[in-house]
């Protein structure tokens, strides 16, 4: 059966960028994938990465570009929030029948709860919290690396290498996490000095598991690390909760891991997403 309306869901990350088309009843006929469509890459960059998932899951849906005047789109982008983005983006020529631009963070919340009002917090490489209440958009930490993203497997990483190198000196006792720690810098303080010259958020976060699973294990330094990011998920869950959020999801690569870790009150509120972020770019396109 022919549909004359068909809504094309985008989920931009500065990691890849997913792409589904779906009826107005819910059905995939299609879906795609592409590199990086963070605007950080340039405009040209994101848009490319948008038409090439968008086209990816056209093809398989058996349609041809001719249908793109009956595809009404959503699209969910990382960076959207850099200066003049937003306004580069709507100015660009897309094909579709009409486009809304959001944040990949919103879509994902959107997802989450199915369109209702809640929040996430996302717990991966970076951190912070995003809610929807009455048609508002709360936002909480997120202010990049390393001044915030506290909880993260970035920020993981950088407390590990601290108290790391605090135990060489002598100035706390050296763990097994911190001996893991050292070693990958081969026991030089001036090795990892130089490693952090050049060390972005994403190489802070590769120590993360190392953390975590020391942590299980009952390390003390793991421990004292971890309990510590805790809490700090633990503020951006009241901060939403204190705004109005009436339920929260965890989402991101560390959010399993530090579930456990959270505190009970928290817990109690925490719920499992509804659906991904490319559904909530479609409904995000049901809505314009």
């Amino acid at each position: 059966m022919a549909h004359d309306i068909l809504y094309l869901g985008v989920d931009g990350g500065g990691t890849g960028c997913r792409a589904r088309i779906e009826t107005p009843d819910g059905a995939i006929l299609g879906a795609g994938l592409a590199g990086p469509a963070t605007t950080r890459l340039g405009i040209e960059a994101s848009v490319t990465a948008i038409m090439t998932a968008a086209t990816a899951a056209l093809d398989e849906a058996g349609l041809t570009a001719s249908d793109w005047p009956r595809v009404r789109a959503g699209i969910g982008l990382a960076g959207i929030g850099r200066k003049g983005a937003r306004e580069a983006l709507e100015a660009t020529p897309l094909p579709f029948a009409s486009v809304a631009f959001a944040s990949d963070g919103l879509i994902a919340c959107i997802g989450a709860h199915g369109g209702q009002d809640g929040g996430i917090v996302i717990v991966g490489t970076g951190s912070f919290g995003l809610a929807r209440v009455t048609g508002r958009e709360e936002r909480v930490g997120g202010y990049g690396f390393p001044i915030s993203d506290e909880g993260s497997g970035a920020d993981l990483g950088l407390q590990a290498i601290r108290l790391a190198l605090r135990a060489f000196d002598g100035r706390v006792d050296r763990t097994a996490l911190l001996g893991d720690v050292l070693a990958r810098f081969e026991n030089d303080p001036a090795a990892a000095v130089a490693w952090m010259d050049r060390a972005t958020a994403t190489d802070y976060a590769t120590f993360a598991p190392l953390v975590m699973r020391h942590a299980d294990n009952g390390d003390p330094a793991g421990r004292r690390i971890v309990q510590g990011a805790a809490e700090q998920v633990d503020g951006l869950c009241r901060a939403l909760f204190d705004r109005g959020a009436p339920r929260i999801a965890l989402i991101g690569g560390l959010s399993s891991a530090i579930e456990p870790w959270l505190a009970p009150d928290v817990r109690r509120k925490l719920k499992p997403v509804d659906a991904d972020a490319v559904a909530g770019a479609i409904w995000m396109a049901k809505q314009g």
